[in-house]
């Protein structure tokens, strides 16, 4: 009795979420999970109403409750990666996502929330992301000198752990001088200074002078300070020599003279072999010469050299990135990522961050392209229907989403997926494929008559109307079109608000207006009726007026 009593709470929980009365959903969801609080979809559904309030907070804590309960549901991981991202907790949000792709990975839910999570980091517009979660920070804190002590005071390791597991709680700590010293480290950036350290990865050789603050006689001194310039008084014999061949290199290197650089970085090598930067400085000449074996080569060898001396982790960084922009030129993309990767857990650098998401773009167009079959896509599209017809709507879109990926650029898919998710109650969805479909096909009726109806379930008549008189521009005999045109304008007929409202979703209409021949022509009919005579002699202006005239925006007397 009380699962009966908790279904009907659903269902009008579902109604009002359509309805966009979203604190009214919130409630009726509330009462389905007083009467069965082992629903996991009650939690979802609350989670999504949550979400739409703007309470991403409450809506993430039901998403995870709804994953706790089902833990093998893909939908459950794409509410907590929906959350995560309000949340701007954006790497998180890309491993829930990843998490329920693991369980689904044709799942359209899941992978266009990745994608979004990705742009978002692309463009630039992520938070900075958590140096204590990487698993190498440790190792990092333990190797640098300044903070190697850290890891021995109990105070500390608390605020790690705490800022490890959540990256709000690092604002808290930002007074405590050891968390921004080791902010710094792990960063690679120097935060007491407020400057960085070095830019990231760079094609073409950095002109600056190789020094150690005192004369080595180790593999780390000549490591300690590559790049910055110093006053070269400090080096030995040997490190001065380096530093003038590399400059020489560096000259050479500009002229476009290749042979002549690698000369010069080479016989810089010799004198101090233990200098990441002669090795990288190398491997980016034989990069614009396109061996990329040898670069690959070169910078590992500075890598491993970086290594053995405690070199700072920016140019164990670069020298990865060169690696994976070799293996891009090489169209090994997967060497590449991995690569990139490590560059980006040594230091974090925009730039690499940004030329890893476009190889990973790459890739995914790559294999997008590579798995087209029109044949398949028929064959699942086939399998849709019989679903379908069947009320099996989740099978059928299952069905449609292969179809598409097998076939992406055929709009009447999205709309065959478009109907299956209105059967579900899940209008948004149901939109964005009708807007595909539209895009990929704007003659085909039948994606204009769907995005009417669903526009007419969420209540939204102006735009619905515009859907309907697209499709009967289309065909001006459909009954269907006429039919959900009168419908979504009757509301508008008594109510002239809501008629202009409707009228200023038409693209035409908002053209017309927007005209500034347009504009002065119907002020000049305001204040002179006798001139609208005159314009309507002008077939042009004339259809412009009947369009206005016709949605309501101008009145005849």
């Amino acid at each position: 009795m009380d699962a009966d009593q908790a279904n009907a709470w659903k269902k009008e929980g579902n109604l009002a979420l359509q309805e966009k009365k979203f604190q009214d959903a919130v409630n009726c969801y509330t009462e389905a999970i007083k009467l069965d609080a082992s629903n996991h979809i009650f939690y979802s559904n609350r989670s999504a109403a949550y979400a739409s309030l703007g309470q991403y907070q409450k809506a993430l804590d039901d998403a995870n409750k709804t994953v706790e309960l089902k833990p093998d549901w893909p939908k459950g991981y794409s509410r907590v990666g929906a959350a995560l991202a309000f949340l701007k907790r954006y790497e998180e949000a890309i491993t829930a996502y990843e998490n329920g792709l693991k369980l689904d990975p044709n799942n359209d839910q899941l992978v266009s929330g990745l994608k979004e999570v990705e742009k978002e980091i692309s463009a630039g517009q992520s938070p900075m992301m958590n140096p204590f979660a990487d698993p190498a920070a440790l190792d990092k804190l333990r190797a640098n000198p300044s903070t190697r002590a850290y890891l021995d005071q109990p105070d500390f390791m608390a605020m790690f752990d705490m800022a490890k597991g959540n990256q709000q709680l690092m604002t808290q700590f930002m007074n405590d001088p050891r968390f921004i010293n080791a902010m710094g480290v792990l960063l690679g950036i120097n935060l007491s200074a407020g400057t960085s350290s070095g830019p990231g990865p760079q094609s073409e050789p950095k002109t600056t002078t190789t020094s150690s603050n005192q004369p080595s006689s180790t593999a780390k001194s000549s490591n300690k300070d590559q790049g910055k310039t110093t006053d070269t008084s400090n080096l030995t014999d040997e490190q001065r020599k380096a530093s003038e061949e590399k400059e020489l290199g560096n000259i050479a290197y500009k002229k476009k003279d290749f042979e002549v650089a690698i000369a010069h970085y080479t016989k810089a090598i010799e004198y101090d072999p233990n200098n990441v930067t002669f090795y990288t400085n190398r491997g980016a000449v034989h990069f614009e010469k396109g061996d990329y074996d040898a670069c690959i080569d070169d910078c590992r060898k500075g890598i491993e050299i970086g290594r053995e001396c405690r070199a700072e982790f920016k140019f164990i960084g670069k020298a990865f990135a060169r690696i994976a922009n070799a293996y891009v030129k090489m169209e090994k993309y997967e060497d590449a990522l991995t690569n990139f990767e490590k560059s980006l857990s040594e230091h974090r650098s925009q730039d690499v961050v940004k030329k890893y998401n476009e190889v990973k773009k790459l890739m995914q167009e790559i294999e997008k392209k590579a798995y087209v079959n029109p044949e398949i896509s028929l064959e699942e599209k086939t399998k849709g229907n019989e679903a379908f017809q069947k009320g099996k709507y989740p099978e059928a879109i299952k069905h449609y989403t292969e179809a598409i990926k097998r076939n992406p650029d055929d709009g009447k898919l999205y709309s065959n997926r478009a109907a299956c998710y209105v059967k579900l109650a899940e209008f948004s969805l149901g939109l964005k494929d009708c807007d595909e479909c539209i895009r990929l096909d704007p003659t085909f009726i039948k994606g204009h008559l769907r995005k009417g109806n669903i526009l007419l379930a969420l209540k939204e008549n102006a735009k619905a109307a515009v859907s309907f008189s697209k499709a009967l521009e289309l065909d001006p005999d459909n009954a269907e079109a006429r039919d959900g045109y009168h419908r979504s304008s009757a509301v508008n007929e008594t109510d002239p608000k809501k008629r202009a409202e409707a009228a200023m979703q038409d693209p035409e209409v908002r053209n017309i207006l927007s005209d500034p021949a347009m504009r002065l022509i119907l002020e000049q009919m305001q204040n002179d009726p006798q001139a609208a005579r005159e314009h309507l002699r002008n077939p042009d202006i004339a259809s412009k007026l009947q369009k206005l005239i016709d949605c309501g925006i101008l009145g005849v007397r």
